[in-house]
Order: structure tokens, then sequence, then C-alpha cells
């Protein structure tokens, strides 16, 4: 598409003239860039402000970072979700330290080799950071360009994300960092996901195609989701003189290393959970709630009935805390934390 080449020209004085002001937006250090793009990944960006604030507050630096205690870690963590996210940023720093003397490094290889970063995140880093030009191509990107393109093919096909970092590739201005945060702009926001294209208001309107045919609300395509596989848990909130039971998660797998309320596969009735906590070594004094709730993964969905109850004694394989301690100090994630909510 020949009109491509006209794309710079159209975005960067739209981006330019009145953009969002976000807090990432107003540096050029790579530290924050990439913790910025981290944080927004499955983020709403209004939900990680808060969070991007506290986290550069008590860890300023690559070497902060990498010298993080887990637990604190996850606590700043906790409420974001896809926690492989802040452990492999805590991995990477590691490495930042150890192979690159603690700066960051410029290569955008260098950056695509570091844990927990791919094409998107090292694209988005090398070109805000340091003008490269790295196409950072994700979902609003790719819808973008499925509508200028007209183009119908299913945007979460690898080759289809091949050929749009190829194509953005050919046309990146010297602005690198600017085209980049120009392209995430406009499909945020006029080419925004979920909603009617504001057509009138784009500013690359006179070379879209999908505009000019009348397809852009048919775009983009995505490919049949697959259904998500379903799975009970009972879910106990333990208390015992103002104390709560919590159990950290296994170190890898899903919500790895996490603290956790007791809990069991399964959808237990009264009996059957009396006779689990007999097994964890409690004795019931008083069942007083139980709640239902969901929780959906990538690849999986938790129905989860909780069942809050005291106990005669801190006894079973467990950690203790008071509420103030699990406010502050353990990291629920979501999951587990909407039962504490409820408490």
């Amino acid at each position: 598409m020949e009109e491509l080449k006209l794309l710079p020209g159209l975005l960067l004085p739209w981006y330019r003239a009145g953009h969002r002001v976000l807090p990432w937006r107003e540096t050029k250090e790579p530290y924050r860039i990439w913790l910025s793009e981290i944080m927004l990944q499955q983020t709403r960006v209004e939900a990680v402000k808060g969070y991007y604030a506290r986290f550069l507050d008590i860890l300023p630096s690559v070497e902060a970072l990498a010298n993080c205690d887990d637990d604190l870690l996850h606590k700043l963590w906790e409420g974001l979700g896809y926690y492989s996210r802040v452990r492999n940023l805590k991995k990477a720093a590691q490495v930042i330290m150890e192979q690159h003397g603690g700066v960051f490094p410029r290569e955008y290889e260098d950056v695509l080799a570091l844990p927990g970063i791919g094409e998107y995140t090292a694209g988005a880093v090398c070109s805000i950071a340091f003008d490269q030009p790295t196409p950072a191509v994700d979902g609003n990107v790719l819808r973008v360009m499925s509508r200028l393109r007209d183009d119908p093919a299913p945007i979460d096909q690898p080759a289809v994300k091949k050929a749009v970092t190829e194509a953005l590739r050919a046309i990146y201005p010297a602005d690198a960092g600017d085209f980049t945060q120009a392209l995430m702009e406009l499909g945020a926001t006029v080419c925004g996901p979920n909603r009617k294209p504001d057509c009138e208001h784009c500013p690359c309107r006179e070379i879209c195609l999908a505009y000019a045919h009348g397809t852009a609300e048919t775009l983009p395509v995505k490919s049949p989701k697959k259904e998500k596989r379903q799975e009970d848990r009972t879910v106990f909130v333990l208390s015992c003189d103002g104390y709560f039971a919590l159990e950290k998660r296994p170190n890898k797998g899903l919500l790895a290393g996490l603290w956790q309320f007791p809990n069991v596969t399964g959808k237990l009735g009264t009996a059957e959970s009396l006779e689990a906590l007999s097994q964890m070594g409690l004795t019931p004094k008083e069942i007083y709630k139980e709640i239902q709730r969901k929780h959906i993964f990538t690849h999986i969905q938790w129905n989860m009935t909780g069942i809050y109850l005291e106990v005669t004694d801190r006894a079973g394989n467990f950690q203790w805390f008071t509420a103030d301690e699990i406010n502050t100090q353990a990291a629920l994630p979501t999951a587990f934390r909407q039962f504490w909510e409820e408490k």
C-alpha cells in the first residue's frame, strides 16, 4: 500500500497537537518506559497510573528492582494480575546488572533477549527511549493497520503481525519514538477497541481504505476463540483469634510464589469441607458464610466457592496473618483477594 508512506506526516502533527498526558510519556529513560509497557499489557491505562507511581517510588532503578525482596515485589504488583510479568521484570533487571553493568541495553537484539520481553516490548523501548526504527505492534496497532489497508486477515495470526511489522519498519521516520506513540494513541482513542471508529476525527482518513470502502466497523477480524477450560475450586477463609490462614503457591506454574487462602479442587459440600479441613489438621468452630465467585485466566476459568469459618487453633501447615499484615505484606492475587474483600 503506497499510501502508507504518508502515514508519519499525517500522524505526527496530530499526536503532537493533543495526545493524552501520561506519566511514562514524560521521559526517555528506558527503565521507566520498559516498566510502563510491561504494566500496560492486559491492563487499562487508568488502572496502571497509580501502580506505576508507587512502583517507581519504591524501586526507582534497575538496581533497586534487581535486589527487591519477592514478597515486596508481589505486593507492589498486587491486583495487576499476570504475575509472571513482575517476576520476569526482576529476572531481566538482574540480567542487566550482571551482563550490562546496570545500564539498560540499547541494541534491539539485546533488549529482546531479556526475560519477559517480546518483539512488541523491545520495539517500544528501543523506539521510544532511543528513537530507533523498531515497530511496536500490538492489538491497537494491528487494528489501525487492518483498517488502513482494509485487510480482513485475522490479526491474531503471526504472519499478519509479521507483515504489519515489516510494512511499518519501511516507513519509520527519524522521530521514531513519537511515531510509535502516535500509532498507539490512534489505536487506543480514535480507532479504539470495542466501539465504532471515530473516522470523522481521524488524521489518517484520507489514506484509509476501510473508510473509503465503508468497512471500518467490520474490522479487524480475529480467529474464533477456544472455549476456556472450567475448573471448580473450594476456598477456605480460615480465621482464629483475629488471624487468618495463608499459604504460598508453588514457585512454578499458575500464580507462582503468591499467597493464597487454603483451597482444594472441586466444589465441596458441608460434610466434604469439614473432612478436608480435618485432613489439614484443623478443627472448625463455626461456618458463618459461603459465597460463589469466578476468576478468568487466559485459558482457564475457576468457578470458586468461598467458605468462611472460625477454627479452634492456628494449626495446619499454614502461616497466620493479621488483617493488617495481609493488607500491607501479603500479595493476594485477584482470584483470592475477592474473597478477602468480602470477609
